[in-house]
């Protein structure tokens, strides 16, 4: 993978892209050309009844009825009488999650009668305001979810009297994604389209050629974007479970209604693989490339479905997903997941950080070292600090990032966020032997801007007990000698500790205990210089981000150093102990 993205070919085409999305919003507008390209047949009901797998939160649903909507890591507050659509939102993240409706099912969550007439309402308020067209709500990345929510919440949306001018809009709605499916970029939001368009062609009974038209469509996005290890190109985790638990709803919607093409099973079938390969003992997924610990519940329910309602495996198929560049190691009761590849590139890396050569590490089904992870919960502010190598459990150099962003401006307003600049290389080796699992890696994140490449090892032994770690900086032989071969750059290497885990230094700060919430004693040690602890966050579990530690290892590396030994290179080990303490508060 190369995450090099803002060539003058990328700028061309993204530009390209957005003149043919402003022409067909700008034909939307105009009534005469919107009202017979959305025209139709509107169902009197239901041809599938959709359920969703995904719970929906019943504190967050009261809160919603009590006139607080907190979304995408912002709040609104509305007054007793007014409509929340009459109001200026906080964001356009906040906006975009308003419009999608996906919310809703946190209202449902409360059931009752009152929770079910506040929906209708909410839906009803939207329809008098935006149910014939608007610029953002009727945008393919927000449409889709809006169709994908009402189509759930059937029983309290589509059904009886009030459901027939739902049904209608509803019907529209989905014309309007299928038309716009041309102009959506080959991005996560096209898979999550074509998956919400299957689902309202089995359900709306929009017209043959229409569904087999969204049935090849879906059938391009799945090959797309599903690799063939189950991972998402993104190489994002929870992005590879979110789409199963869709498929799986896909799925059950369609049974005894519909076939599906037979991408959709053989793409669960590889996405279930891949889910149960990134999953930590606790069930929390591993947090790499903007995803969070995911809905465990669901994805125990589309890993059930997967497997015919078999009982799962208690350890994944495989231990490397080449595709997506990941490794996992697992010995005793213990797993590492380690990052061994560069960030996706292009629209797909809009949510790519700079983790080359990160690790995760668990033990007794706790989690103990960790990223800081993301989830579209949490504030904008924190977006971009999180997508940096220091919120990784990895090695620094100079405070700077192995892969950087593009610039905010121009460029970044028609690319998104995505890497300017990547580490690769990343060149992963793997050896296993009887007293345990060697991973190791290497990237050249640090070479052009400051001539230095990085190398992680890793070994888990057999027992589980022990994980011992290198971190080498070193200068390549092929550039030659440096131009300041006096010249000292600064490194650090983090541990971001999971927020249950308690620490606490050593009296010569060359070591530090920790205590895990079941009272298992791990002793952190390293030759590398004093260990400090410091502040972090993680985000991973949702709103609102918790405080948590990180160990913290610095140096100054020579220009010139093979990464063989001090001061390039740093050893450190996490030793089990055994029982120490009660569990933590």
């Amino acid at each position: 993978m190369t995450a090099a993205h803002g060539s003058a070919k990328d700028l061309v085409g993204a530009a390209a892209r957005r003149l043919r999305r402003e022409s067909s919003d700008l034909a939307n507008s105009l009534a005469v050309y919107r009202m017979p390209a959305l025209a139709g047949r509107a169902p009197e009901s239901l041809s599938a009844v959709p359920k969703p797998i995904r719970k929906g939160d019943k504190a967050r649903g009261a809160a919603i009825l009590g006139g607080r909507f907190a979304l995408a890591g912002d709040t609104l507050d509305v007054p007793t009488g007014e409509s929340v659509w009459d109001l200026t939102a906080p964001s356009r993240r906040f906006a975009a999650a308003l419009h999608r409706c996906e919310w809703i099912h946190d209202v449902l969550a409360v059931d009752d009668a009152e929770a079910r007439q506040a929906v209708g309402v909410f839906v009803d308020d939207w329809i008098d305001r935006f149910g014939q067209w608007n610029w953002f709500s009727w945008s393919p990345a927000v449409l889709e979810g809006r169709v994908r929510a009402w189509l759930f919440a059937h029983e309290n949306l589509l059904e009886g009297p009030d459901g027939t001018a739902r049904l209608k809009t509803l019907s529209r709605q989905a014309r309007r994604l299928i038309r716009a499916l041309p102009v959506i970029e080959d991005s996560r939001t096209r898979l999550d389209a074509t998956i919400s368009l299957a689902l309202a062609t089995l359900a709306l009974d929009l017209g043959g050629a229409k569904a087999a038209q969204v049935g090849r469509a879906l059938e391009l996005a799945l090959k797309s974007q599903i690799l063939p290890d189950g991972g998402h190109v993104s190489r994002n985790p929870e992005a590879a479970a979110d789409i199963l638990i869709s498929l799986v709803e896909l799925d059950q919607a369609a049974e005894g209604v519909a076939p599906l093409p037979d991408e959709v099973r053989r793409a669960m079938d590889r996405a279930a693989g891949f889910v149960r390969f990134c999953r930590m003992p606790s069930g929390a997924l591993a947090g790499f490339h903007g995803g969070g610990e995911g809905d465990g519940r669901a994805i125990d329910l589309a890993l059930r479905h997967v497997s015919g309602g078999k009982k799962l495996p208690t350890r994944p198929a495989f231990n490397v997903a080449p595709h997506t560049g990941y490794h996992r190691a697992e010995a005793g009761d213990a797993v590492i997941m380690f990052d061994a590849a560069g960030p996706a590139s292009g629209l797909q890396g809009g949510d790519a950080h700079a983790s080359a050569l990160a690790f995760e590490f668990a033990a007794s089904g706790t989690r103990l070292v960790v990223n800081c992870g993301w989830s579209p919960d949490q504030p904008t502010a924190w977006r971009d600090a999180v997508r940096a190598t220091a919120a990784h459990s990895a090695l620094t150099l100079e405070e700077t990032s192995s892969a950087r962003l593009i610039e905010a401006g121009w460029r970044r307003d028609l690319l998104g966020h995505c890497m300017a600049e990547g580490p690769e290389p990343v060149k992963p080796r793997r050896n296993e032997e009887d007293l345990g699992v060697w991973l190791e890696a290497t990237h050249d994140g640090y070479r052009k801007r400051f001539g230095m490449s990085v190398r992680r090892r890793l070994f888990l032994a057999v027992d589980g007990g022990d994980l011992r770690g290198e971190d080498g900086l070193f200068r390549p032989v092929e550039d030659g000698a440096p131009d300041d071969p006096e010249a000292r750059l600064r490194f650090a290497i983090r541990f971001h500790l999971h927020p249950d885990v308690r620490a606490s230094l050593s009296r010569d700060s060359m070591s530090a205990l920790l205590v895990a919430p079941n009272g298992d004693g791990w002793r952190f040690r390293t030759d590398g210089g004093p260990v400090r602890l410091e502040k972090s966050v993680y985000l991973g579990a949702g709103a609102p981000p918790r405080r948590s530690t990180q160990l913290v290892i610095s140096g100054e590396a020579e220009t010139f150093g093979g990464g063989e030994r001090p001061p390039n290179r740093v050893r450190w080990a996490f030793q089990r102990l055994g029982r120490v303490g009660g569990a933590a508060g």
